[in-house]
């Protein structure tokens, strides 16, 4: 059908159409426009329009004819599959016009240099469709409804337990998370231990400085990843090395890129397109590092406004996150107002309630400089959609040598997840180990201990199992 020619008979026939059938035409009204229709057939399609907007009927048709001096006519024996058909050809007849005005009118703007209102009409153009699917028949399988919620949602871990137990589960996809801190509480650093979460999950991550540069972000990870200080770095190449290459077989992929302070939404989306261009992969997760430092699409937004810059960038951030099905992660500067404040509200955010209206999610970074001396940082839940955690607090611990910042048990130490391969890696140690002990009786106090370490792996493993 779109390689059609829309010729002046063709366009009266779909007006034909229209005047013959109540049903066609209410199901077609909302996406009709004079402007698809050549200039001897608009004014028709405006009287027919106003009409039916005014008296909720249609005209009869010698009603249109006597308006327009245009003989059209009603066509009778229009069955039920007749109209599916012509509901089908108007649709595509109105999207194919909608493309071509947006098309021609896209030189000006173009020459103005407003390509979002290009891109905008474009999509508008493609987005034109008829209303067909009903929406949810709430009796119907509940089961299946709950289980398209849950699959539909892609839920993400964050690695961090704590966090996870508030969001019930984790991150969403075409959501977006604001991790809020005041400076130097380590914005960044939260943001690239969480992309190394997501990684290690095997999720393709995409991480856009617009401050730090690629190299130092970088070497930060490798520090995170390796347990290699950042000092000690330079010294341990090779070992650094050999520790990347076996993480690279069972991780995801990261890619750190640093774009100018100052880009617009509309750079980010071109660089994710080259970026499934060339990879051949779909990002499950965007890092923006951070949201402070993009601008709007519409340069004519005044920028040092930053409550209406802080909304339009945080609403474009998250549609774009619904567009290509991805999750969002990015930072926001916290005002003066929470310099050595230990509880934090939404009036503390930089540019206002504006992002947090937008965001499904927003946690303060809360790491004075005792905490860090102790190894810890705090998260405070300012906002969530889907939890019940706002008020509360989680806290984390940090490696101030490593910069990793991680899971903590109930006694406050650090929480390692053992996986099905550490516990087997576990006992093949200790039954080496056992092998090569010299052949002289082992004393019971020994033997136990050997005894009850081997059942308490083997308990994991089982647990382990259980699980999956």
């Amino acid at each position: 059908m779109s390689n059609i020619e829309y010729t002046e008979p063709k366009q009266k026939l779909l007006i034909d159409v229209l005047l013959s059938s109540e049903e066609v035409f209410s199901r077609c009204q909302n996406i009709l426009s004079d402007k698809y229709f050549v200039n001897k057939f608009r004014p028709a399609v405006r009287f027919i329009l106003k009409y039916a907007d005014e008296y909720r009927a249609l005209p009869k048709v010698e009603q249109v004819i006597a308006e327009t001096n245009i003989e059209f006519k009603i066509i009778d024996g229009i069955t039920s599959n007749h109209v599916s058909s012509f509901l089908d050809e108007i649709e595509e007849f109105c999207k194919n016009r909608a493309l071509a005005n947006a098309v021609l009118g896209a030189t000006e703007l173009i020459e103005k240099g407003n390509y979002g209102e290009v891109e905008k009409r474009v999509k508008e153009a493609i987005l034109i469709s008829l209303q067909s699917d009903l929406g949810t028949n709430y009796f119907a399988d509940p089961k299946a409804r709950l289980e398209r919620i849950k699959t539909k949602n892609g839920q993400i871990s964050t690695g961090w337990k704590a966090l996870d137990d508030k969001l019930y589960g984790g991150v969403n996809r075409g959501e977006i998370t604001i991790y809020a801190g005041g400076s130097g509480s380590g914005k960044s650093l939260v943001l690239q231990n969480l992309s190394l979460n997501f990684v290690q999950q095997g999720y393709n991550v995409v991480y856009l400085t617009l401050e730090l540069s690629e190299e130092l972000t970088s070497m930060r990870i490798d520090s995170m990843l390796t347990g290699i200080t950042t000092r000690d770095i330079f010294h341990k190449l090779d070992e650094l090395e050999l520790k990347l290459v076996q993480a690279a077989k069972k991780s995801g992929t990261l890619y750190v890129k640093q774009i100018p302070q100052g880009s617009r939404t509309n750079d980010i989306k071109v660089y994710l397109k080259n970026y499934e261009i060339e990879t051949g992969r779909k990002p499950d997760v965007l890092v923006v590092d951070y949201l402070d430092l993009v601008f709007p699409n519409n340069k004519r937004i005044d920028t040092s406004d930053l409550f209406i810059t802080g909304k339009f960038v945080t609403e474009e951030l998250r549609g774009l996150g619904v567009e290509m099905n991805m999750h969002i992660s990015t930072a926001s500067q916290l005002n003066r107002s929470a310099v050595n404040e230990q509880e934090h509200d939404h009036s503390m955010i930089s540019g206002g309630i504006s992002k947090i209206q937008t965001a499904d999610n927003v946690l303060s970074i809360f790491a004075s400089a005792a905490m860090k001396e102790r190894g810890e940082y705090q998260l405070q839940f300012l906002k969530t959609r889907s939890s019940s955690g706002v008020g509360s607090k989680i806290t984390l611990g940090f490696d101030p040598n490593t910069l990793r910042i991680f899971n903590l048990d109930d006694n406050g130490e650090p929480f390692v997840q053992q996986t099905a391969s550490d516990v087997f890696d576990n006992l093949r140690r200790k039954n080496s180990a056992s092998k090569e002990q010299p052949s002289k009786p082992v004393t019971p106090p020994v033997k136990a201990a050997v005894t009850e370490s081997g059942a308490r792996d083997l308990s994991s493993l089982k647990s382990l199992i259980n699980r999956r």
